[in-house]
């Protein structure tokens, strides 16, 4: 299993998300932690470099994190809109 750690900074970006999306953003944080940072089964997965990845929550909205290999840490560090995304 590995420990899924979301930034401070976004926190509140999630609290504004609509519910579906938070709700989306969970069970992406439970398959985080159940099956690691490479999650094909998530719309529009992608892996953005080495050790960042990305998934869309819906159309408007994404999730990124990251992961370095040999930890079991991974870190979320954006969930919000595609306009403003981090890549």
């Amino acid at each position: 299993m590995y420990e899924v750690k979301i930034k401070k900074r976004i926190l509140k970006n999630i609290e504004k998300l609509p519910v579906l999306v938070k709700k989306k953003l969970a069970n992406l944080a439970e398959d985080l932690r159940d099956n690691g940072p490479i999650q094909k089964n998530w719309s529009n997965y992608s892996k953005l470099n080495e050790n960042n990845y990305h998934c869309h929550l819906s159309k408007k909205w994404i999730a990124c994190w990251s992961y370095e290999k040999g930890t079991l840490i991974i870190e979320v560090y954006y969930a919000g809109s595609r306009e403003n995304a981090p890549y």
